[in-house]
């Protein structure tokens, strides 16, 4: 069933905002002396850095805290400069990879503010390759940018650059509360693509290719804790069986402390592998949860599964007890899905359409779309902290 967009509603991580309305009033006063206005003018700007009148800030920041920040933004220049502050706790925001649809090579860093409604570009990342997106001897395929969201960072890892090997010999990483870039420890084989999920604050690099293909590295799991900023080297894990999940680059989805991936994308035939945390050990993937994977998955919390049907554009549930899928919603903005989030409730979905919100958590479910920023399209999202404003 097509769901219409729904009219929103107040949430910590929102796409909607009711704007700020003010009115103008004029009257006619008689003519002060200099020094009350200037009087005046103190006395105002102090009311103005008041958070409530008659309350210590700290202890107006602890009732302010509770409240939606859309509301605050809206009512007092004071509260909107606090849900700003690094004291005041941070609602979400999209963090997006764009690029300029004819380009070859162009991707910039941006990320929207659910509250202002404004795109902001991010901070200048230190220097690195070009990240390829296409190749003029292929130009009919895409080639990946592989980042993924852990310990509330951004983790770019995998991509290719111009003599087709990889762009990247260590992860990138963009720190939102500091806006502040950093370089992760040095990848043993550096990938243009791999599986690529994150489970907690840990990211794991499974199977994939470097500069040329390698069982050793087709096979390969290794581990990363975003936390330590001491670690120096990837931690090795169990290898898979084979190298058959090196054929492109795939989602390792972060589900009850398991990672859960296919060896392909889309509607295609396709085998599924399990990696449980506890055991170190790969498993079969359940029968029902292989044959629903028709599209890119997400784990809300790590907890509850979704799929978008990429070529249908529907929107399932996974439920582990009965081993298969539930259908939630089918909408024309899914089709063509090619990355899915979940975050506090809600589904961003990366698609041929653009970037939409899925809103699951309502009843009944509603979609709406973000606009882009003018001259872009999406190669990725993630939802992390805001970052501090002056950034």
């Amino acid at each position: 069933m097509d769901m219409p967009n729904r009219p929103h509603h107040h949430s910590h991580f929102q796409f909607q905002l009711h704007s700020d309305s003010s009115s103008t009033i004029t009257t006619t006063t008689t003519k002060r002396p200099k020094h009350h206005h200037q009087q005046q003018e103190h006395d105002q700007h102090d009311q103005e850095h008041v958070l409530i009148p008659g309350l210590p800030d700290h202890i107006a920041q602890l009732c302010l805290s509770s409240i939606n920040p859309s509301l605050l933004f809206s009512i007092s220049h004071s509260w909107r400069r606090l849900i700003y502050s690094p004291s005041f706790p941070p609602f979400f925001s999209l963090y997006a990879i764009l690029s300029a649809p004819k380009s070859h090579s162009f991707v910039e860093f941006h990320t929207f503010d659910p509250i202002s409604h404004t795109w902001r570009i991010l901070p200048r990342h230190p220097p690195i390759r070009h990240l390829l997106l296409r190749h003029p001897s292929f130009l009919s395929r895409s080639l990946s940018v592989q980042s993924i969201s852990a310990a509330g960072s951004l983790v770019l890892l995998a991509a290719t650059t111009h003599n087709l090997s990889p762009a990247l010999a260590r992860p990138l990483i963009f720190h939102p509360l500091s806006a502040t870039w950093s370089l992760g420890p040095k990848l043993a084989a550096p990938r243009r693509w791999c599986a690529l999920g994150a489970l907690g604050p840990a990211v794991y690099v499974a199977s994939g290719i470097g500069a040329h293909f390698s069982i050793h590295v087709a096979r390969s799991l290794e581990k990363w804790d975003v936390r330590n900023p001491n670690a120096t080297v990837w931690e090795k894990k169990t290898d898979l069986k084979d190298g058959r999940f090196s054929r492109e680059a795939i989602d390792a989805v972060g589900w009850r402390q398991k990672l859960c991936m296919v060896n392909v994308k889309g509607d295609a035939a396709k085998e599924g592998a399990v990696y449980d945390v506890a055991e170190d050990a790969w498993k079969e993937m359940p029968e029902g949860m292989l044959y629903g994977w028709r599209g890119p998955v997400a784990a809300m919390e790590e907890e509850v599964m979704y799929v978008v049907d990429e070529a249908k554009g529907v929107l399932r549930r996974y439920l582990a007890e009965e081993d298969s899928w539930e259908e939630i919603l089918e909408n024309e903005r899914l089709k063509g899905a090619e990355q899915l989030v979940a975050e506090k409730g809600k589904l961003c979905v990366v698609s041929a359409s653009g970037i939409s919100v899925v809103d699951v958590a309502a009843s009944p479910p509603w979609i709406i779309p973000v606009v882009l920023p003018e001259g872009f399209e999406p190669v990725a999202v993630h939802v992390l902290p805001r970052m501090p404003v002056g950034h």
